[in-house]
């Protein structure tokens, strides 16, 4: 008889599972570590990672790009700090220098085997009149995810956002098996109740997991 293998895509959203950085989290994460332990733990062959990049006036177009390519970025960046570091403090040359670093991470990211899904991080205004910046992925991963669905049996979910409900709802009924990999104390109430015993915690992880 043949054995039929069920097909598993994971999907990351970067900013709920890794919110205020490692800093929240109290270790670091490796990334390759992570990537394996996908693989080898859920036998996933897809792994979907969305998150935010400070862009510094590169231009994007939304309307025809469906992400960030991260080496035009880069030269844009290394562009700006070649030609325009006079014109920058220097904690904006800091920032850039940081902000280049982070692309360097995409990279590595790209050579393990992610698939990036990178808007830029823009900058919002909020009710006490401070500022925010953010990088609202949540639509574009419930996209495709729903894109996604026939092209697998199982999905891996690395988010806690109850934002998710419908969608992982929505899966489910129709079949596909749903396993949260989140973070307890920052995973929606909701988001546990649904996974039930398919909920894992991030946080056990650690071990497996740090740098």
């Amino acid at each position: 008889d043949k054995i039929i293998r069920m097909i598993t895509f994971a999907f990351i959203d970067a900013s709920n599972l890794f919110y205020g950085g490692e800093k929240s989290l109290g270790w670091k994460i490796d990334y390759k570590k992570l990537f394996n332990y996908l693989k080898n733990k859920y036998n996933v062959s897809n792994t979907f990672y969305f998150g935010g990049v400070e862009t510094h006036d590169f231009k994007y177009n939304y309307q025809t790009e469906e992400t960030i390519s991260l080496k035009f970025l880069e030269k844009h960046l290394l562009n700006l700090l070649k030609n325009k570091s006079r014109e920058f403090n220097e904690a904006q040359l800091l920032l850039i220098g940081r902000h280049l670093q982070r692309i360097k991470f995409y990279l590595h990211l790209e050579k393990f085997g992610y698939k990036l899904f990178l808007k830029p991080v823009k900058l919002y205004e909020q009710e006490d009149g401070s500022t925010k910046r953010k990088a609202n992925c949540d639509v574009d991963m419930a996209f495709h995810l729903m894109k996604e669905k026939d092209d697998f049996d199982q999905v891996v979910i690395l988010s806690g956002d109850g934002d998710f409900l419908p969608v992982l709802k929505y899966l489910k009924d129709n079949g596909k098996g749903v396993v949260i990999l989140g973070r307890g104390e920052r995973t929606a109430k909701e988001i546990r109740q649904f996974a039930g015993a398919n909920f894992r915690d991030f946080e056990y992880l650690k071990e497996r997991l740090k740098m």
